[in-house]
Order: structure tokens, then sequence, then C-alpha cells
């Protein structure tokens, strides 16, 4: 009956599907709750038998106290623990990402300086080095004795050897002993800089551990004797062994051996060619660490503390080793650069090392920390002069590579303070602003932070000129609110900019206080970033690698060819106004110190908060260096500015420099005044190797080019001989050559050169 009413009355098809709909919901809804429902029910019910079970292992009283909770604790922070260590060795096993790590590690390095002289050489070459068996016994174990004495037992941390590192420095009051293991100083070599910091600790400490998974003990103790720097720029045990005793480290004695094993430590404070007394006394002790070991008796290191060793005198050997430790790091990265089917792992590379200013620099760093450094309370400095190409003429990256390695002109991040602020003024006169623009000196602050400036006192109106001529604070601070409009952080984004097309490659931390300087920069890219202002505005990339060869002498590289070309990277008239504010800035503001006789500089000073950092950086027609001071644990000095030490330090580097070659003008500026005339400040000087000795002429570009026309000329002469295939009378080739030889010299030389002694 129902379903013939349907039929006669059908149902409209556009009203059932709701009904429908709703039932189905409302089914799922029910489904859903009775699945909550059950899953809850099943969740109670294994609750109750999981505690029913543990009940039966519930301990009470004493026994919980003393093994429960200790364990579980235990259980929860080592769990805490791994996690952190998880942490920590991801950015330490990047390092190993490179299959080829071992092979890379390999490469062998020799360095020429700029005129073809040799100065050293990094790497090693594994072909020609000594397999472990054939090192002397004694050799093995007087460095084991003094540097490792459980290698063999622990995993490449010796918790013990550091506890007793720690102690027996505590009793010192310094340190006397290392506490890391050999597996750790190889990692260092192999992956990590010298930098000082906790980082590069916890780094050392997990890839020490991962080198003793991937290899044998004997191989890490051999890579370890192969790699190690050993003073005099040798690296290695056999190098120093040829250096040190003109002999093969197969050949050594016992008190040779253990003189080798002192250097370790501190390889130019015990290097016998600089303090024979020293590396004696050094030597002693490691063979006291022989006897304290058991690896030999009394009787048996007896004759060799009555007969210690001579070394071959070599005082006047000096190798430029943070020159070269820069520049072996960027010869890595340029052989990752070449094709995948260069086999070649040894080269030579003629760099852009200019030995003498190397040798004033160096000695001009010494002489102004013995001399000042106690007064100032200031400890190191780091120096960087270099061509307008950005080619490093030389670098002191600090005052003693015996005692740190650490290179602090390319890896130190210190404040810049106002050597910073010409970025600022060079982004301001990019977007409108004039040397001329005028400027209200006075109170200001952006939130809670009010700059000061140095003398607590506010000048007024001022033009730009005027105020990086006084290095005045608040005028930075203004500009970078004024080039955002009024939004700082626009103005700041502005300049940072600025500052990395120039060349800054370290993070600049975006802080109200960054246009005066509270970002961090090396004293390599600060330097060089300065050199796009005498370049008209150009950025040059920094680097010490002119030419590369292999080692048949095939180029297979030259940084004019193949190396970043200048990019031009602001206008060329704001790179002119720029020189001649920053000349305002060096000789009638804070920079009078660093003044030349007869030859215009321009450049900026620096000095950070609690004057932890004093800079210096200018450049002339020639040349631009840059002179940091400070301390290696930010320590504050006393009161001292770039003006002041920095200042003259970079006078007595640049002093010996501009000696003996053609003066070139800066662009923008009025041209290098007369010998003579330029007012000297009243200040005590920093006495360098330019007053001792006059610095040797050298060779104009043109002359030099000339001459490697000519080597090339009698190169392809040469071989044409050897290689000739007809036969030649007696006579006929000395008198070939002899005819033809003037006239491919006529040929080389062009017109005659004028007599100008140049860079």
């Amino acid at each position: 009956m129902a379903g013939q009413m349907r039929d006669l009355y059908p149902e409209d098809p556009k009203k059932t599907w709701k009904p429908k709909l709703g039932r189905f919901f409302l089914g799922a809804d029910a489904s859903i709750d009775s699945f909550f429902f059950q899953a809850g029910r099943w969740i109670r019910e294994l609750w109750e038998r999981f505690s029913a079970m543990m009940d039966r292992f519930h301990v009470s009283g004493w026994r919980r106290w003393v093994f429960v909770e200790p364990f579980s604790e235990g259980a929860t922070l080592g769990l805490g623990g791994l996690i952190v260590m998880l942490a920590l060795a991801i950015p330490a096993f990047r390092e190993t990402s490179d299959e080829d790590w071992l092979k890379k590690s390999e490469l062998a390095v020799t360095f020429l300086d700029r005129y073809g002289n040799e100065v050293g050489s990094r790497g090693i070459k594994h072909n020609d080095s000594i397999p472990l068996d054939e090192f002397p016994d004694h050799l093995i174990k007087a460095t084991l004795a003094t540097e490792d004495r459980r290698f063999y037992e622990h995993f490449g941390i010796d918790p013990s050897g550091t506890f007793r590192a720690l102690m027996s420095n505590a009793r010192a009051g310094g340190v006397v002993q290392g506490g890391s293991s050999i597996s750790q100083q190889l990692a260092k070599n192999l992956f990590l800089s010298n930098e000082r910091t906790i980082e590069r600790k916890i780094k050392e400490a997990f890839l020490a551990i991962w080198l003793e998974t991937r290899l044998t003990k004997n191989e890490i103790l051999k890579l370890y004797l192969d790699r190690a720097y050993l003073g005099g720029g040798a690296f290695g045990v056999d190098a120093a062994a040829q250096f040190y005793f003109n002999k093969s480290a197969k050949d050594v004695t016992l008190s040779e051996a253990a003189m080798l094993a002192g250097l370790f430590k501190a390889p130019a404070r015990f290097a016998p060619h600089v303090n024979l007394p020293a590396a004696r006394a050094r030597a002693n002790v490691v063979l006291d660490n022989l006897v304290e070991s058991g690896f030999m008796t009394e009787g048996q290191v007896f004759g060799a503390r009555r007969n210690p060793a001579v070394a071959m005198d070599r005082r006047d050997v000096r190798s430029p080793d943070y020159y070269l430790d820069w520049a072996f790091g960027e010869m890595q990265k340029l052989v990752d650069t070449f094709p995948k089917s260069m086999t070649e792992r040894v080269f030579l590379v003629r760099t852009a090392l200019d030995t003498g200013l190397q040798r004033a620099a160096e000695e001009a760093v010494e002489n102004s920390l013995r001399q000042y450094g106690r007064d100032y309370h200031a400890s190191q400095a780091a120096v960087v002069v270099a061509d307008h190409d950005g080619a490093v003429r030389a670098m002191v990256g600090g005052r003693d590579y015996g005692q740190s390695q650490f290179n602090r002109a390319t890896d130190a991040l210190r404040q810049p303070g106002s050597s910073f602020k010409p970025y600022v003024y060079a982004t301001a006169l990019m977007n409108g602003f004039k040397p001329t623009s005028v400027v209200v000196d006075g109170p200001i602050c952006i939130g809670n932070w009010c700059p000061q400036n140095y003398g607590r006192s506010y000048a007024g109106s001022v033009n730009l000129t005027t105020a990086i001529t006084k290095s005045i604070n608040t005028i930075p601070v203004r500009l970078s609110i004024a080039l955002g409009k009024g939004n700082a952080r626009v103005g700041r984004n502005m300049i940072v900019k600025t500052a990395r097309d120039m060349g800054l490659r370290s993070p600049l931390n975006d802080t109200p206080s960054l246009p005066i300087g509270a970002g961090e920069v090396t004293v390599l890219d600060h330097t060089v970033a300065m050199a796009t202002f005498p370049n008209e505005g150009k950025a040059v990339a920094p680097h010490a690698v002119l030419e590369v060869r292999t080692a048949t002498g095939e180029m297979v590289w030259r940084f004019d060819r193949d190396g970043p070309k200048p990019r031009q990277v602001i206008p060329r008239q704001v790179a002119l106004d720029m020189n001649m504010m920053l000349n305002s800035a060096a000789e009638q503001g804070t920079g009078r110190r660093a003044m030349l006789d007869g030859v215009r500089i321009a450049g900026k000073t620096g000095t950070t908060n609690a004057h932890r950092d004093a800079w210096f950086v200018a450049f002339t027609g020639n040349l631009i260096a840059g002179v940091w001071v400070g301390n290696d644990d930010y320590q504050s000095m006393q009161r001292m500015t770039g003006g002041s030490l920095p200042a003259m330090t970079w006078r007595a580097v640049m002093s010996y420099a501009h000696q003996g070659i053609e003066l070139k003008n800066i662009v923008g500026i009025a041209p290098n005044p007369p010998v003579g005339s330029a007012p000297q400040a009243k200040v005590a000087a920093v006495p360098t190797a330019g007053d001792a000795a006059q610095r040797p002429a050298v060779l104009t570009g043109r002359g030099a080019a000339v001459l490697l026309r000519v080597e090339k000329l009698m190169d392809d002469a040469i071989r044409g001989l050897t290689i000739a295939d007809t036969p030649v009378q007696p006579g006929t080739v000395g008198q070939q050559s002899a005819t033809q030889r003037p006239d491919a010299l006529a040929a080389a030389q062009g017109p005659t050169p004028a007599s100008v002694r140049g860079n």
C-alpha cells in the first residue's frame, strides 16, 4: 500500500537528498563517538594492566633512592646529552662532506714572492714522504711521550690526559701542558682553522673521533708527523729535520729527535734557529717525558743530555707564515675550481707578496707593541697592505706566529668603530647628499639608545666633510634615518648593501649602532673594501695568488686572465668626493699622526666602546693599508684611539713602502706635495726597517713585463734548439743565437723605458 502511495505521489528528487545526507552525518558521528569511547576503554584497560605489571617491580625505601632514581635521572640526562651532542656534531661533520677530503689535504704548494723568489711551501708531497716504519724509534717515542702518551689506548679524546694537563697547568699557573690528543691536533690541521673558540674545540673533538673510525692509529700518527707545523716554514718532521739539521728525519739522533718533538707545542718559541737555549731546554723536558712515560730509561737518555743537538745557523731565515697560511687556503679553494680531469696535486704559485715590505710590517708591529703596548695595555696587532687591485703585498696576522697561528688579519671579527663611517657617507652621497650638505650635530636617540660623541659635546650645524673629519658620531646615525626617510632600519639596510658591494663579507647585524661601527669585520676585508674609493668606485677582491703553474712549469691559472674582474659598485663622482673627504679626515682630522712626507693620504681612524679595538685604514695613490690593535680576550686598552698607535704603525709601514717607487696621486684630490713640505705630527715615531735601511729599488711594472717577455723568448729559443731535427754544422747554433738574440731583445723591449723606479 505504501509503495502504491509512493507511486501515486512520488517525492520531489530535489528534496530527498537532504534527509539522506543528514542520516549519513548522524551515522558518521555515532561511529566516531563509538570509536573514541571504545579506544578510551581499551587505553584504560591497557594502563591498568601495565600498572599492575609495573607494581611487581615497585621498589621503595632505600633501594629506590640508591638504585632506581639515579638510574632514571641518568637515563633522562643521557638522552638529553645525546641530543645536544648530535646538534653539536652536525657542524663538525659538515667539514668532512667532501668525499675527497684526504686527497685535498695532500695538496703541495711551493710559493714564490711577486719577484719569483721562493718564500715557503705548504702541504706535503705524499709520494716523497717517509713511511712510518722508517722513522727512528726514538723520534716516535719522543713525540708520543710529549704530545699523547696514551695515543694507542684512547678513542680520539683522552679524558685522563686532558685532566692531567688541566691539573699541571693549574699548579704552574699557566699553560705548560696541552690537553689535545694527537687525533684532535690532526683534525684541526686537516679541517679547521687556528681560531680560539669553544666552537672550534667542540668540532675538533668530534672530528677526532670521526678520524679514529676512518683511519688506523698508525695512519693518524703518520699524517700528524707529516703535517704538523714545526717552525721555519717547515711542515712535517722530515722537512723540519732538513731545515734545522740538514738531514733526513730517518737519520736524526736522540738529542735531535727530542728537539724536534719539543717544537710541536710552540714552533717559533722553541725553534733552535731563533732561540737555541730555549730549544735545548725544551728538548731536555722531552727527555724527561721519555723517562716518566717509561719509554726509555735515564741511562738511555743520558748521552742526549750531555750532548745536546746543534742546529744549522738559520737566524736570517724568516718565513711570512701568516701570509702563506692564507695563500694556501686561497689555493685550496682555487684548486676546487679546476677541471675534474686535472689530477695534479703539486703546484708552483707566484704570489703578490713583497718580502721587504712584509719584513717592514712585521718589525713595525713588534716595535709598536714593544715600545707602547704596556702603556696602552695592548698585546696584539694585525696589518694588511695591498695594491689597489686587491693584490695583498704584506700581511701580519699577529705578534708571534709561533705562540699563536690564529690569523687576526683574516679570521678575527672585530668592531671597526668609526672606520666604518666611509660606507655610511658613501651611501649618503649615492642618495642625494653632497660633501657640503649640512646636518645638525645634536642629541639623538633611537629607542632608548642615544649615541655620544667622543668629546661628549656637539658642534651644531656642520657639513659632511667636517663631520667625517671630526669623526662625529651623531651624524652617521642621522644619515641612516634620513636615508630610510624616517625609517632607520631601511637606512641601515642601504648602508649594509653598500658595504657588501664594496667587499665586506662578514655578517653585519642590524643594530641602531651599526652606522658608527658596531658590526664586525676582518682586517683583510675592511682594508681591501676601502680600495673602492681610489679605484674610482670599482670594488676588487683581495687575493694572494697571481699565477699557478704545475710542477712541470705549465701555466694553469692567472689572476689577470682568470680571476674576478673589478666591479663598478658606486658612481665615480661619489668615489672622488669620498677621496676628498677621507683626505681631510686623515690629514686634518684624527689621522694626522699617519701623514707621510711628500705623499697624500686618505683614510679613517676607528675606536670602539671601552677602547677594545683601534683601527686606521687609509690609502695613497699607490697602496692601501689597514692596521688593527687590540687584545685577543677583548680586554679594554688604556684609552687607545685609532689616531694613536694604529696610525703611527701605519706610517711606519707605509713610509718604507713608498721608498724608491714612482709616487702616484689619489684621484679627486690635490697632487702629492713636494718632499719635505708636509707638516709632521709631533709624536714619537715607531721605528721600522725603513729607518735602518733604505728599501731596495724595484722594477716598474713595464720593466717586469719586458723581462717576462725576454724570458719567454729565451725559453722558446732553447726549446727550439733542443728539438731541432735537422743536423747543424759545428758553430752554427752559436752563430745563429748570437745574431738573433739582439733582435729578439730589441723586439721584446720596444722603446727604451724611462729610468723610473715603480711598483
